[in-house]
Formats: C-alpha cells, structure tokens, sequence
C-alpha cells in the first residue's frame, strides 16, 4: 500500500554499460557500472536477492543486466 517510488537515474550509456560482479566464493553479488574504455567498476549497490535486482533494474530502467565472475 505504501511503497516507495523508485526515482530512475541516469547513466553515460555511450561510456559505461550496466554490470553486476559475482563473487565465485563468497556468492556476494554487487550491481553498477563498467566503463567500457578503461575497465573500471563503479559500484551502485549490493544485491542481496531478487528484489534488489529488480529495484537496481527500475532505477536505470534497465531490461537486462550482464554478470561477470
């Protein structure tokens, strides 16, 4: 009934790409951003289930998100 409205965020679609890093051991999970050109991973949030996939989704507005091991 009372649920937070998720404000969509922007990001540089041209010099980063949408990324969530798994870890092997741990099974930790972080969503953010990779720049394309030099590598670097900009973290945004932790996942810590499905839900939180969903909201990192709705933030960007995202339909698909790479993983990366």
């Amino acid at each position: 009934m009372f649920h937070k409205k998720v404000k969509r965020k922007e990001y540089d679609a041209e010099n980063q790409k949408p990324v969530i890093h798994c870890s092997i051991c741990t099974g930790e999970q972080v969503a953010g951003f990779k720049n394309i050109h030099t590598g670097k991973f900009e973290e945004v949030m932790l996942i810590k289930g499905e839900k939180d996939l969903e909201v990192f989704r709705a933030m960007y507005g995202l339909d698909e998100v790479a993983r990366e091991y």
